[in-house]
């Protein structure tokens, strides 16, 4: 393609089809109106005749959290006295007692429990690691009181060693007790933010995130406390990166495009995930998301849709299904001309990722995912949110987006 050609390409897909505001959002208003008449029934594990028992979570009070507690040290102390010595019966939450629910689309843990024995050298710190971090949590569900994973890192770092230890048992334990992980009253630190149309009380306080600048609104840990949730936006737009964040927020995008933006700074959180899902099922509006082109933006996405086979247990609670990809996707690369300096050659580890995820249930049931993900696998090609940059700081808010929104592109 001469550059002649594809200068004229380009402007023919940017300013000389920018239409105005209402037009631009006429497509995203259908696609509103078909999510607000969406029926509110929710469909569960125990709907479905599956070949697998599967294992789901729900919200406990304290009070449920302390009898479960004490009820799994009875059943170790009656263990014990038998003489079958000190063990713990937990559900296993290994890749192999995963799997992906298409008429849930999500992925869920089957019924198969393990044993962590105290007489076994390979087991008997993890078992005393599951003691201690019980201990923990019966004292913080006895006080009524939230602490961080850090938080509880911190109790006992000698024993614990790396944050990764506890955080690892604190899920085996919610997935033991039957309970969410919020249950525990164990919350991960602030690293989401929010920002646009919308308003809520935190806790009592009032919130608008239509006045909380560049920076956004971090999104409170303990999301139980987010009530009166309020907006006039027409979707959300779920953003991968910070920087991308940033400049939307900047450029008062939601102003233009009533929207509420959303970022979790990469690899998403807990807290994120709880409260996408409780602005999709609140306010029942469209959810597009802006991820990187590469596999791992992809592996974000689904994350946030189908759940992670960390916490595939509590899937139900931490997804939020029908998420639209808006982009950037891999034809777009082509379609909007990004220069080849912006495009990064995928490393050997990318192709791989890219190819599992080729591989997953969930992928596979989403033919235009496989259409996409086989253009980024067979050119090899990857690249960021900021490679729109090329064309102008502003280009992402102000031309990009709008005529994604326009042409309804996305899958």
């Amino acid at each position: 393609m001469s550059k002649k050609k594809a200068d004229a390409d380009l402007a023919g897909i940017t300013k000389k089809k920018i239409k105005t505001v209402e037009e631009v959002l006429a497509k995203v208003k259908r696609l509103a109106d078909r999510v607000k008449q969406e029926p509110d029934v929710v469909r569960t594990l125990a709907d479905l005749n599956l070949p697998h028992s599967c294992r789901e979570v729900i919200d406990k009070d304290a009070n449920a959290v302390l009898d479960e507690i004490e009820s799994a040290i009875l059943l170790v102390a009656a263990s014990i006295l038998q003489g079958d010595g000190f063990s713990y019966s937990l559900p296993s939450r290994s890749k192999n007692n995963q799997l992906y629910v298409p008429e849930l689309d999500r992925i869920v843990l089957k019924d198969s429990i393990s044993q962590r024995p105290f007489a076994n050298t390979s087991s008997c710190r993890k078992a005393v690691i599951t003691t201690r971090i019980l201990q923990l949590v019966h004292e913080l569900c006895t006080k009524r009181i939230h602490v961080t994973k850090r938080d509880l890192f911190y109790t006992d770092v000698k024993l614990f060693e790396d944050q990764g230890n506890s955080d690892a048992i604190l899920d085996d334990l919610a997935c033991m007790l039957g309970c969410t992980r919020s249950s525990l009253h164990v919350v991960a630190s602030e690293k989401g933010v929010v920002v646009g149309r919308l308003t809520f009380r935190e806790d009592g306080d009032f919130i608008d995130c239509g006045r909380m600048g560049v920076g956004g609104k971090a999104i409170p840990p303990n999301i139980d406390k987010v009530t009166e949730i309020t907006s006039d936006a027409m979707f959300v737009l779920l953003v991968e990166k910070d920087a991308a964040f940033m400049r939307l927020a900047e450029d008062r995008f939601y102003n233009t495009y009533p929207c509420i933006i959303i970022t979790a700074k990469g690899q998403p959180d807990v807290a994120t995930r709880l409260f996408l899902k409780k602005l999709k099922s609140t306010l029942k509006i469209p959810v597009l998301a802006l991820v990187d082109s590469d596999p791992y933006g992809l592996k974000i996405l689904s994350v946030y849709m189908k759940g992670s086979m960390n916490m595939s247990y509590d899937s139900s609670n931490l997804t939020t299904p029908d998420i639209k990809w808006l982009g950037v996707r891999p034809s777009d690369l082509d379609r909007f001309n990004i220069p080849n300096q912006c495009r990064l050659p995928m490393t050997e580890e990318d192709v791989k990722t890219g190819r599992k995820l080729l591989e997953e249930e969930f992928v596979k049931a989403n033919p235009l995912w496989v259409k996409e993900l086989e253009i980024m696998v067979t050119t090899r090609v990857k690249a960021e949110i900021q490679a729109l940059s090329s064309f102008g700081f502003q280009y992402l808010s102000q031309q990009y987006l709008p005529l994604k929104l326009q042409e309804g592109d996305w899958i």
